[in-house]
């Protein structure tokens, strides 16, 4: 499977990422179409497992969040608290049958900082593994095709 096959991902990640302006936004999304959803936080604290859920539900077959490296937080635990709520919700998912690999967090590294659109192709290369979610809302365009 490659990242075309039609698997949808909500990518949430934090402003400190490297490269992750509007205009490296926008270039990701015209290059994934309506595959990737991004959702830029001011702190990847502020992501909660609701909001991973409502992604699964409504948007996407797999919800992930980018964090900025351990320590580096300029909220001092934002990352820390993200990566106890992406396992929480990982355990709902798994504990209604969904893989756990429908969630997940990359946290950004100190030593090799990575792009957020090289990040993003490795959470899509990923993500294209998984079958369609049941989970998703699947809306259906006007000839009664998904």
């Amino acid at each position: 499977m490659t990242v075309t096959d039609g698997r949808s991902l909500a990518l949430f990640y934090c402003q400190n990422v490297p490269e992750s302006g509007e205009k490296e936004r926008q270039a990701l999304e015209k290059k994934y179409g309506g595959l990737i959803h991004l959702f830029p936080l001011p702190c990847s604290g502020r992501l909660d497992s609701v909001h991973l859920l409502t992604a699964l539900e409504d948007l996407a077959d797999a919800a992930y969040l980018i964090t900025c490296p351990d320590g580096t937080c300029t909220y001092f635990e934002g990352n820390l608290r993200a990566g106890k709520r992406v396992e929480r919700t990982r355990e709902i998912i798994q504990g209604i049958g969904l893989e756990g690999e429908r969630v997940g967090i990359v946290i950004g590294s100190k030593e090799n900082p990575e792009p957020l659109a090289a990040l993003a192709l490795k959470i899509m290369e990923k993500v294209s593994r998984l079958k369609p979610s049941p989970a998703l809302k699947r809306r259906t365009r006007s000839n009664g095709t998904v």
